[in-house]
């Protein structure tokens, strides 16, 4: 007789979610804003009365109607009437002037004659730099915002064939490493990117190769040279990397700093942000040369350059490039799609984080391979708080939405459910949780035309398993596309409204 002892655990998979999104006060579903504007167009109405007449009154009061209707009424993805006409505008005004072409090269537009970025990143600047362990990192300066990016090159553990509790450690160790960035001096953003594309099979073909027995049976070696062609057929591989940006300045009011200056800082400080990344189940995390990132955005832009660098690491052949050669020599901004190169692309944001609570694998569908994309980079955006400016954003939200339930004699069950989630995001932060501002965009890219719908049909269906609320970059699809690059873009500082502004109306 066998006995076999079973055991029964007691493990209960955590559920995550609680994402909130700040709100000013106001009256009924308005921001501070919107209810401002209330207020004026009564006031100047009211004095339209007393001055002139009925209709004089009621034609002003009309029109601050009208307009208060055009700047707060959102869509689903927290779009105005204003916002879409402003975008559209923007769009139509520069095809009419020709700048959502781009052409570089000595036969472009391109001051010095290069390669050189297009877009927000045109101005950027590549350095390198050692850090304590003599490590070679890449360090990118950005003039117009004043920020400096490292990044990470990382392996993910995965989680196939992991243990449940295993990947719960790795989620709470990237939350507290997270949250434990808002204390970094200096800090800025950060990014995860998470990249899928077709293996050529190089990389393979050159670890046979060299370990391949001479004396070995000729069946043997038959046999891994068939494996080595057929293999790579249909495969595909992935990549992630973790980008830091931080500012010139390590806190408000201080001076602004040289490269030199940051590089000296962020050197001492990156051997013990990559050490923790190891608990998070990113695996060995490494600092990225600048060689690495100008190989990993020159292909983004030239997918066809992936085969020729890969075949030059495989036979031993250094592969030299610089940050003036790693752009594209033609592209083109469309309404809703992006052309580099002799490839197309598509990008999205997210415009809302799943409502309710989700497991740790919600993304898993988003994040793997299609046979339908050629190429895929999902990147997840993160600002950290400081300790002090969260524990404000959390009172004045939980404020604000008191505000909004006391403003009525029946508030809303949406506004309900708001307080109690702002009351409980308060607790969470005053027992120590960090406060952190997140995005997400999604790059589609092939290498036809013709296969662009199905590219945007896979992405819209692995985003609804994800439970994400995903909107098209429309008007600026170049933009989003740098964004989801490993560069460490921080949008918001880019924008020409504040998002305190957007948030307030």
């Amino acid at each position: 007789m066998v006995l076999v002892a079973a055991t029964i655990s007691d493990y209960r998979e955590p559920t995550y979610g609680n994402w909130r999104v700040p709100r000013s006060a106001g009256l009924g579903n308005f921001g501070a804003i919107g209810t401002g504007l209330i207020l004026v167009g009564l006031v100047f109405g009211i004095l339209s009365f007393a001055i002139w007449n009925l209709f004089v009154g009621l034609g002003v009061m009309g029109a601050f109607g009208i307009g208060v209707v055009l700047l707060t009424i959102k869509d689903k993805h927290g779009q105005t009437v204003i916002d879409r006409l402003g975008v559209r505008a923007a769009f139509s005004r520069s095809r009419r002037k020709g700048t959502n072409l781009y052409r570089s090269g000595p036969l472009g537009v391109t001051a010095w004659g290069m390669y050189q970025l297009p877009g927000i990143s045109s101005k950027s600047r590549l350095y390198e730099f050692q850090d304590s362990y003599k490590r070679p990192f890449a360090m990118l300066h950005m003039p117009t915002t004043g920020h400096f990016t490292v990044m990470f090159s990382t392996e993910p553990d995965g989680a196939s064939l992991v243990d449940p509790e295993q990947v719960d450690d790795w989620v709470s160790n990237w939350g507290g490493w997270i949250s434990a960035l808002g204390n970094e001096p200096g800090i800025e953003a950060a990014s995860v990117t998470v990249e899928t594309a077709p293996d050529s099979g190089y990389r393979l073909r050159n670890e046979v190769e060299m370990n391949i027995d001479d004396d070995a049976p000729d069946v043997a070696k038959e046999m891994l040279r068939e494996v080595i062609h057929t293999y790579p057929e249909g495969s595909a591989t992935v990549r992630a990397w973790i980008t830091l940006t931080f500012n010139a300045t390590m806190r408000a009011g201080s001076r602004k700093r040289e490269p030199e200056e940051v590089a000296k800082d962020i050197a001492s400080r990156l051997t013990h942000l990559s050490q923790r990344l190891q608990t998070t189940g990113a695996g060995v995390a490494r600092p990225m040369s600048a060689q690495e990132l100008c190989e990993v955005v020159r292909v983004a832009y030239d997918p066809p350059a992936a085969l020729v660098i890969d075949e030059a690491h495989a036979a031993g052949h250094p592969v030299e490039l610089t940050w003036g050669e790693v752009g594209p020599s033609a592209a083109q901004t469309n309404w809703d799609n992006y052309r580099h190169e002799g490839a197309w692309s598509v990008s999205w944001t997210m415009s809302g984080a799943p409502r309710g609570s989700v497991h740790a694998n919600v993304l898993s569908n988003l994040l793997a391979p299609h046979a339908d994309v050629d190429r895929k980079r999902v990147t997840m955006l993160y600002r950290p708080m400081d300790a002090a400016r969260a524990a404000q954003v959390v009172e004045r939200d939980q404020n604000n939405s008191n505000v909004r339930i006391t403003s009525g004699n029946r508030p809303s069950a949406r506004a309900l459910v708001d307080a109690r989630a702002a009351v409980q995001t308060a607790e969470e932060e005053a027992r120590g949780a960090g406060l952190v501002n997140f995005g997400l965009i999604v790059t589609a890219t092939v290498n036809g035309l013709e296969r662009l719908p199905e590219a945007v049909a896979a992405i819209e269906l692995t985003s609804g398993a994800a439970r994400l609320l995903l909107r098209r970059a429309y008007g600026a699809q170049d933009t989003a596309f740098a964004a989801s690059l490993p560069i460490g873009l921080v949008l918001p500082k880019h924008a020409l409204l504040p998002s305190e502004v957007r948030e307030a109306l």
